[in-house]
């Protein structure tokens, strides 16, 4: 997600970390191991002059499947979930108000949206340095 939020005009920045657990500074491999509580997630800083927060939401929205928890793809694991850190109530509210629309116009199948919305966002731990713009340096290259 990182990557296209990245590439979104109005965004200043996109970075890699984990939220929501109970370990200060949590490692990657801490995060995988599931035993932190921490998610998988990513802190978008914008101008709200320039991208609209609902934007962004929507975008959260088509990027990953918020209709399985505890897993994206074929990643399995609550650090996996699908869940939005609100710093206002307004973001909470916006949040909610895009996952009505997204159930009543039964967007994904009719399935369920399983996406937390958490009201007060605990501190973001910045990922690794090697978690940082990992679409661009791990993506493959060929030739047709």
């Amino acid at each position: 997600m990182e990557d296209r939020f990245a590439a979104l005009d109005g965004v200043v920045d996109a970075v890699s970390g984990y939220m929501g657990g109970h370990q200060d500074n949590p490692t990657y491999e801490q995060v995988c191991s599931g035993d932190t509580g921490h998610a998988e997630t990513v802190e978008v800083k914008y101008d709200p002059a320039e991208v609209s927060y609902a934007k962004l939401v929507a975008l959260f929205f088509a990027l990953h499947d918020p209709t399985t928890p505890n897993q994206q793809g074929p990643n399995r694991g609550t650090q996996y979930r699908s869940v939005v850190f609100s710093h206002s109530e307004s973001e909470s509210e916006e949040v909610r108000a895009q996952i009505r629309n997204l159930e009543e116009k039964k967007a994904y199948g009719g399935r369920p949206i399983v996406t937390q919305v958490i009201d007060t966002a605990p501190r973001f731990w910045i990922a690794e340095d090697y978690h940082q713009d990992y679409y661009k340096k791990h993506r493959g290259f060929c030739s047709f």
